[in-house]
């Protein structure tokens, strides 16, 4: 069994090391602090005790599951992995950064994954000496129930590194889809205009939140509406992703909304903050 790296313990990075662990994988986490990272154990601790209610996992899997998750301050503890995910925030300069810092660390033979949602993989891995060795591996959240993993094929990416990584998203019963890199792949590329086009929808006063999700809920048969599916993933992250296709196509339909990113501004983010399009109090 190989083992896994990943960089970044927020809502992704805590939820990618959570299905490695429990898929028999070792895993080691880092952050910047003891207190982050302990606050990620913490939410995996609690997203197992949801799959224990469900009836997904027994009550004996918890303590397996969190002993084979490490956690660190310190890069210098993936020297020894096979595969890292790369799971920082959404902006191409802190991520080059830590891939940067990951080719001096990581062995030859390591995979080194990004878990971005938009940015280019081929310009990630010219932050390396090995950009053959560097792929795409987008999850979506909530990663323990959320299938799909995105994999994206940088344009030096070996293909046995995409065969590998589509084997290993199917041990963790994923569905891994393989695509080229173009900015946003394929799943923000479709995604998010039609979010962003509903928040424009709500700036206009053309209808209230509840209405326009209810319209895309009830007449297009999505499991939630536009909005409230922005708040889940974050109104920053949403806005990071635009402003991606924004600068990379340069085409204006992809343009964010004001009220976006006046929402961002006054920290209003979603979920993560209790405040966004609705309140979670």
């Amino acid at each position: 069994m190989i083992k896994v790296g990943v960089v970044g313990s927020g809502t992704m990075g805590s939820g990618i090391a959570h299905v490695f662990a429990q898929y028999g994988y070792s895993v080691v986490i880092s952050d910047l602090s003891d207190d982050i990272l302990k606050k990620a154990i913490n939410t995996i601790s609690e997203n197992i005790e949801r799959q224990i209610k469900k009836g997904i996992l027994k009550v004996e899997d918890k303590e397996a599951i969190i002993s084979r998750i490490r956690t660190t301050t310190n890069l210098e503890e993936f020297s020894d992995v096979d595969l890292v995910v790369e799971a920082v925030v959404e902006r191409e300069d802190v991520k080059r950064e830590v891939f940067s810092k990951l080719d001096k660390i990581v062995n030859e033979n390591c995979i080194l994954a990004s878990n971005t949602s938009s940015i280019s993989i081929t310009r990630l891995s010219k932050s390396t000496k090995k950009p053959n060795k560097v792929i795409g591996m987008h999850f979506f959240n909530p990663v323990p129930v959320m299938k799909l993993v995105e994999v994206v094929r940088g344009f030096l990416t070996d293909d046995e590194v995409v065969n590998k990584v589509v084997e290993i998203s199917k041990s963790l019963e994923k569905v891994p889809v393989v695509v080229k890199d173009f900015p946003g792949f394929i799943s923000n590329r479709v995604l998010m205009p039609m979010i962003n086009e509903a928040i424009f929808a709500l700036q206009e006063g053309i209808a209230d939140k509840e209405s326009i999700d209810s319209i895309m809920k009830l007449g297009m048969n999505h499991p939630m509406g536009p909005l409230q599916l922005a708040d889940l993933i974050g109104l920053d992250v949403v806005l990071d992703i635009l402003n991606v296709l924004y600068e990379n196509f340069k085409d204006p339909k992809y343009r964010p909304a004001t009220l976006l990113i006046k929402m961002v501004e006054a920290g209003h983010l979603g979920r993560k903050t209790k405040k966004g399009f609705y309140n979670y109090d």
